[in-house]
C-alpha cells in the first residue's frame, strides 16, 4: 500500500471513530441545564403540593426571581413566599451556594442548609435555580431505555454526577437525559453515605421562554413511595432582576413589584 493510500485509510478510520465517539457527559449535562433554565434573568411561580398516601397534605406557593451571573454562569435567586398566609412575604436568598432565610416578623436573616426540607420532599436547594454543570462533575455510565414521568419509553443517557464542593444540596446524583433531545427525564438524589433520598421525574413539557421546558417535577421519597411532592412551574417571564435584590442586607427593604 502506498504512503498516500495509507494516510487516506488512517484518516477515514479516525473520522469514523470520532463520529461514533461517546458524547461528552459534561456537555450533555450543560445542554440539559439549558432546557431547565433560560440563559437570562427571569421570574416564575412555583407551586408545591405534598401528598401522603394519595391525599393532599400541604401546599405552598412561591414567587421566584433568578438572575444569571455571566454567560453560562450560576444563578442567584430570591424566593418570596406567597402562600399559605402564615408564610407570606418570608424570603429565601441564594447567593452563590449560600442560602439565607428572612422573616419580616422579626427582621432577622439566618443562614440555612440547602438540604433542609421546605415542604414534603422539596428541599430549600430544590427551589432555587441551579446550573448542575457548574456544581457537579458528570460521568456517562450508559445508554438505556426507561419510562418517563408520563409512562413513555425514552432512550436516555445515564449520567453520574459527583459534587465538586461540599456546600451543594446533594453529594451525588444519577440523572437520565433524553439521548435525542437532552431533556431531563429522571433523577435520583443521594446522601454522602449513599442512601437514596428521593427520585424525581421532569414532565409536562411546554413552550416557555423560547423552548420546551418541564413545567412539573414529581418527587418521590426514597423510603416511602406513597410520600410525594409535586412542583409546578408557571408564569414564566423574562424580566430584570436587580442585583440589589440579591444582597442579604437588602432583604428587609425588599418589596414585591
Amino acid at each position: 500500500m502506498s504512503m498516500s493510500r495509507l494516510r487516506t485509510v488512517l484518516l477515514a478510520a479516525f473520522v469514523g471513530g470520532a463520529a461514533h465517539a461517546a458524547p461528552d457527559a459534561q456537555d450533555i449535562l450543560a445542554a440539559s441545564d439549558a432546557i431547565r433554565n433560560p440563559d437570562h434573568s427571569f421570574g416564575l411561580t412555583t407551586t408545591l403540593i405534598e401528598y401522603r398516601d394519595g391525599k393532599q397534605a400541604a401546599t405552598s406557593t412561591l414567587a421566584i426571581y433568578s438572575r444569571v451571573e455571566g454567560r453560562g454562569g450560576q444563578f442567584q435567586s430570591l424566593i418570596r413566599f406567597v402562600s399559605p398566609p402564615r408564610d407570606a412575604d418570608k424570603l429565601l436568598l441564594k447567593s452563590n451556594n449560600d442560602l439565607w432565610f428572612y422573616d419580616p416578623s422579626n427582621k432577622a436573616s439566618i443562614r440555612i442548609s440547602p438540604q433542609q426540607r421546605l415542604l414534603g420532599q422539596a428541599a430549600n436547594g430544590d427551589i432555587a435555580t441551579v446550573n448542575l454543570a457548574r456544581d457537579y462533575r458528570a460521568t456517562l455510565e450508559l445508554q438505556e431505555d426507561i419510562q418517563d414521568g408520563e409512562r413513555q419509553t425514552r432512550r436516555c443517557n445515564k449520567l453520574s454526577l459527583a459534587a465538586t464542593s461540599a456546600d451543594v444540596t446533594y453529594h451525588r446524583i444519577e440523572m437520565w437525559i433524553d439521548a435525542s433531545s437532552n431533556r431531563p427525564v429522571k433523577a435520583r438524589f443521594y446522601t454522602e453515605s449513599g442512601r437514596l433520598l428521593k427520585t424525581a421525574y421532569y414532565r409536562r413539557y411546554q413552550s416557555q421562554l423560547g423552548t420546551e421546558r418541564p413545567t412539573e417535577m414529581v418527587i418521590i421519597d426514597g423510603l416511602d413511595p406513597n410520600w410525594t411532592t409535586v412542583m409546578r412551574f408557571s408564569d414564566h417571564a423574562k424580566r430584570e432582576v436587580p442585583a440589589a435584590w440579591l444582597q442579604r442586607d437588602y432583604l428587609p427593604r425588599f418589596r414585591p413589584e
